[in-house]
């Protein structure tokens, strides 16, 4: 009568008690690995790194110079490699520029590095709290991102490209004694433009010339622009404009066929096709910017840090090609100057 019958089990509350606890302790066992294992995990795991956000308004030559140079000087101060840097160029998009904004403030990074006055006021507008380093930026006071140079009072500061436009200017009167009348292209929508091209004008009328201008909007602007001005000018102008900056190719395809010397705000300039400048380096701007930063992270407040300028904008630059092309004599005093730019 007890004997079972194939394929029947008999029911067994202590077998099924037994049961339970061997499964809660496994579990148990489980669980205690695992928060090991977890804990172990966030004890190796590294701090994560300090982050700066970096806006760069367009792809340009100065622009990329001084984002090298800002590199350079953390790298040269053993900062580089214990940083996290967000690199986000706008492609010379206004709106871009906003996202960007939005992101860094989002993120809450530590720093942001502005390059040009648009990256800067953009970021500016969105943060009163993140420390903002710029360069690449005219002047801060125009800009409205400082109350003054030596006394910024926010949260910014940085670095001036502030170039000689006086002294561009006469050294157009030095190489071209025989030009009458100079043509002044730029983006009348950039405060830094507006500014040095009113320093050009007061220069231009010191020297007993005269001047033509006409303004861009964006770089689909300038071919036009610049076919249209040298009819009716002897030599050309450009001071340190990211529109303008971002389209020398279209200059220089223009000023090669009309034979126009272009004298340029920045040595980049010369690089993409103009024929001399006389301004300063970006790469030791941006360096100077970096240095900057290392203040900064160090504990210092963009209040604090006065705003800073090159330490060099005498070097003269002559593109040799480009003199070859538009049949430019160059004076022995500047051989030393000639550059022969790679393709």
């Amino acid at each position: 009568a007890n004997a079972s019958l194939p394929g029947t089990f008999f029911y067994s509350p202590a077998k099924k008690k037994g049961r339970r606890k061997m499964k809660r302790t496994k579990w148990i066992a489980i669980a205690i690995i695992a928060i090991i294992l977890l804990t172990a995990a966030g004890c190796g795991a590294k701090k994560a790194h300090p982050v700066i956000g970096v806006v760069q308004l367009a792809e340009h030559i100065a622009l990329d110079q001084s984002f090298e140079g800002f590199q350079k000087a953390l790298e040269d101060h053993d900062m580089l490699d214990k940083l996290e840097i967000d690199y986000q160029n706008a492609q010379g998009d206004i709106n871009n520029l906003s996202t960007i904004a939005d992101r860094f403030v989002s993120r809450k990074v530590g720093m942001i590095l502005a390059i040009a006055s648009d990256s800067a006021q953009s970021v500016a507008n969105k943060t009163d709290e993140i420390p903002i380093l710029g360069t690449a930026i005219t002047s801060y006071t125009v800009a409205g991102l400082v109350e003054s140079d030596e006394h910024p009072g926010g949260n910014v500061t940085g670095t001036s490209d502030m170039n000689p436009v006086a002294a561009q200017i006469a050294l157009i009167k030095e190489l071209l004694p025989e030009a009458e009348v100079i043509g002044l292209v730029y983006n009348s929508g950039e405060d830094n433009s507006v500014l040095q091209i009113k320093i050009a004008k007061e220069a231009i009328e010191d020297l007993g010339l005269e001047w033509r201008e006409i303004t861009v909007t964006n770089t689909n602007d300038v071919p036009q622009a610049v076919q249209s001005i040298v009819t009716k000018c002897d030599a050309l102008y450009i001071p340190t404009d990211n529109t303008m900056s971002s389209a020398m190719a279209q200059v220089h395809g223009v000023t090669s066929e009309s034979k126009t010397p272009t004298i340029c705000g920045e040595s980049a300039q010369v690089l993409q096709g103009g024929l001399v400048s006389m301004g300063i380096n970006y790469f030791d701007l941006g360096y100077k910017t970096g240095i900057m930063a290392l203040e900064v992270l160090k504990g210092k407040m963009p209040s604090e840090l006065s705003i800073q300028y090159a330490d060099k904008s005498d070097e003269v630059v002559i593109n040799g090609f480009v003199a070859e092309e538009i049949g430019f004599s160059i004076p022995d005093k500047f051989q030393d100057a000639v550059i022969w730019p790679e393709d």
